[in-house]
């Protein structure tokens, strides 16, 4: 790679956005989850370290849920206690998934320090993916949320089907708003709003954050998870930001989907972020060129090239 080529993207500042954006990384959980094979553990690990020496501060681990409704993430067991060395890069988090009471016990026996609880919008997905209804999923929620914080835990609500459901189509705002309205209620400290189909659009967003600000949720307490399905996760992700978001959850080369949902296609890349946020002149602490080679040879293990753009086009290379 060439001096004159990373001297790109030029720096231009855009008015009105975050000086700096927290990147909560989901390639490790998120991506690999969709993955046909499984992915060894050795490689996971070596994974979400080369993560953090690329200066990636929160890291999303590994899900705690039952092997057989993802057996992808199996080894969470195993893996985990790999991680210790983590904390010699700096300061990062490793949050993890957990579904219900038994998974948070799991993480916690292991020593996690945030966990994620993952809710529906709607109720097609929430019985396909938690086999309940929005209510009594989040009914399930309420005593992990409250174990999580008596014991001091981090604890992040996700929200699925934010935009769009494929199979009840739109889904109103103010339907959004009230399921992330009690999720929060429960005593998360952050909510993420998931385009699990990756339906959304720039106008779209706002309103969403515009409803829940109006319902109380601060705009300082909330992500926003895009996936790039119709090529608009970037603007969706401008979109936020203008709106005073400043936390972005991406997968690093672009990685993921959702087992649940199969028209979910990958997450927006981290790369493609980072070279976007850079453009603006937001920190986000992320060195590029050592998350491009991460990607690069995480691609490797996996057989196929990244479809990250920016992976890409700073490898030179088809992949």
């Amino acid at each position: 790679m060439s001096t004159d080529a990373r001297a790109l993207p030029m720096t231009v500042p855009a008015d009105g956005l975050p000086a700096r954006v927290r990147i909560h990384e989901v390639g490790a959980r998120d991506g690999l989850q969709n993955e046909q094979e499984v992915v060894p553990t050795e490689v996971k690990a070596e994974f979400i370290r080369r993560l953090a020496v690329a200066g990636l501060t929160t890291i999303e681990a590994t899900s705690f849920v039952h092997p057989k409704w993802v057996p992808q993430l199996a080894d969470a067991e195993q893996l985990f206690p790999m991680l210790g060395d983590i904390a010699d890069v700096g300061d990062v988090a490793l949050p993890v998934l957990v579904p219900n009471e038994r998974g948070l016990d799991r993480a916690l026996a292991l020593g996690a320090r945030g966990i994620a609880v993952f809710g529906s919008a709607t109720e097609t997905f929430a019985a396909r993916n938690l086999n309940r209804t929005v209510d009594e999923s989040l009914a399930m929620f309420a005593p992990v949320v409250a174990r999580a914080k008596a014991e001091s835990v981090h604890v992040r609500g996700y929200l699925s089907m934010c935009f769009g459901d494929p199979w009840e189509g739109a889904v109103p705002v103010p339907q959004v708003v009230r399921v992330a309205k009690a999720l929060m209620d429960l005593g998360c400290d952050e909510l993420s709003l998931g385009d699990t189909i990756g339906v959304a659009t720039p106008g779209h967003v706002t309103a969403l954050l515009t409803g829940l600000n109006e319902a109380g949720v601060a705009t300082d307490v909330i992500g926003v998870h895009f996936h790039d399905t119709y090529g608009q996760a970037l603007s969706n992700t401008l979109a936020a930001l203008q709106h005073g978001v400043s936390t972005v959850d991406a997968s690093a080369g672009g990685l993921g989907g959702c087992p649940y949902a199969k028209s979910a296609t990958g997450n927006l890349a981290t790369e493609d972020l980072v070279w976007m946020l850079d453009g603006l002149g937001i920190e986000t602490g992320v060195d590029l060129d050592e998350l491009t080679a991460t990607s690069v040879w995480l691609a490797g293990h996996l057989g196929r090239p990244s479809p990250s753009r920016t992976v890409r086009a700073l490898s030179h290379k088809e992949q």
